[in-house]
């Protein structure tokens, strides 16, 4: 299977889905530690995440996934949402929160 049918099946298999640098506890960068706080902050407290450090092959296949060049990238109900900049952008105008409480099996 390539990276991106196992991507698609983590998006399709979970109703939230980060894909970051690190782990939700340990954050590798400061973007991938923002989005988890927005995330926190809008209610969400269990999410999936995957690390993209951990595969190369998923952290280059993502990219071309969304057509989106930066990590980390948001997925709601196997929808791309955005980066760390739209996330917060969304998160400051309420958007955000809207998006959360139509995830599957999330309470927000």
């Amino acid at each position: 299977m390539d990276s991106q049918e196992i991507i698609k099946q983590k998006v399709n298999a979970h109703p939230v889905v980060l894909f970051m640098k690190g782990t939700p506890q340990s954050p590798m960068c400061g973007f991938s530690a923002t989005v988890v706080q927005v995330l926190q902050a809008s209610g969400v407290d269990q999410f999936h995440s995957v690390n993209v450090l951990e595969d190369p092959a998923i952290r280059e296949g993502i990219k071309q996934f969304a057509n989106w060049p930066t990590i980390p990238q948001l997925y709601v109900n196997g929808e791309f949402v955005g980066g760390c900049d739209i996330l917060r952008e969304m998160y400051q105008s309420g958007e955000l929160q809207q998006v959360l409480a139509g995830a599957r099996n999330v309470s927000a």
